[in-house]
């Protein structure tokens, strides 16, 4: 991308506002058009309004951005980036999970041979640039001695229960939402490498799954615990690094984290909370992706295995 990136943004819902408040603060970034049928006054950017569609086809026919978000309903991602892929030449991010299904993934990479997806395809997979992912991930790359991680605890909760049937509706469930949070969280750390085990239960509001993953040449195991039944977000995950009593302990809600080992505090990392949790997220993950070398974590080899892991039923 060059110096000005021209920003297409499809999907104006909830999820778009953390998008918003960090491509406001990108200078670079010029907002070229939204596209939202269900929307007739869309939001200002830099309090000004840019041009809006109601059909991303109607837009790119007008419009050639250098970059198209896509943040709608899951369902509706693969047709959506298929468009974008074969009638523009932008840079397309989608917001997690990048599809619905692993048909929907089939479908993406047989246009891989007729377009770059592996090249242009990115998915949002903002946890793993959470600033208490990133300490963590930090800490334990620059202290060989603590050894492989060995077991990795996380649980997520979110108040969607008093949503009713508008979470499903958003959300589908929630090991649909949260479980692929977790699992490209997992990535930031070692190498997932087989769901063995997923139950859903109270009708797909809760889930409890295990995963393998290999860290350091040895294999552990993931439990990954995720549930709207709360009135409150709670969200947190523990690392433990076996071989020698580490442990590292991160708050996803208070964007929190220590280490420590038999009684003895090694490190702590504190956030100012001055920063929205989504912002400081979706903050470095633009940094990222503008910056010429994305992450890995967001792109399309790394999604296809998340999706397929997701997708497993042991």
């Amino acid at each position: 991308m060059g110096d000005q990136v021209r920003v297409g943004f499809v999907g104006l819902g909830i999820t778009s506002r953390s998008h918003f408040a960090v491509l406001e603060q990108r200078p670079e970034v010029a907002l070229e058009f939204t596209v939202d049928p269900g929307v007739t006054e869309p939001p200002a950017f830099r309090a000004t309004t840019a041009a809006h569609y109601r059909d991303l086809a109607e837009a790119l026919d007008a419009h050639q951005p250098d970059l198209l978000v896509i943040a709608t309903p899951t369902p509706t991602h693969v047709d959506l980036t298929m468009r974008a892929l074969t009638l523009s030449s932008a840079t397309v991010l989608v917001e997690k999970p990048l599809v619905h299904d692993l048909a929907a993934l089939a479908r993406l990479r047989e246009l891989d041979g007729e377009t770059d997806v592996r090249g242009r395809v990115f998915t949002a997979h903002h946890f793993a640039f959470a600033p208490e992912v990133r300490w963590a991930a930090e800490q334990i790359a620059g202290h060989p001695e603590w050894g492989p991680i060995t077991r990795i605890t996380s649980a997520f909760y979110d108040p969607y229960v008093l949503r009713g049937e508008q979470a499903f509706a958003s959300y589908v469930s929630s090991w649909t939402d949260s479980g692929v949070n977790q699992l490209s969280m997992l990535a930031r750390f070692a190498e997932p490498t087989a769901l063995t085990s997923l139950h859903e239960m109270d009708g797909g509001a809760s889930a409890w799954a295990t995963c393998e993953f290999r860290s350091r040449g040895r294999t552990g195991l993931a439990s990954l615990r995720s549930s709207w039944l709360t009135g409150e977000s709670s969200k947190g995950t523990t690392l433990t690094l076996g071989e020698t009593d580490v442990e590292v302990v991160i708050d996803h809600t208070a964007n929190t984290g220590f280490a420590a080992r038999a009684g003895a505090l090694l490190a702590a990392y504190g956030h100012d909370g001055r920063t929205p949790r989504k912002t400081a997220r979706h903050r470095p993950l633009y940094e990222s992706l503008l910056s010429g070398a994305p992450d890995p974590v967001l792109g399309f080899d790394t999604t296809a295995k998340i999706t397929e892991l997701h997708h497993s039923r042991p």
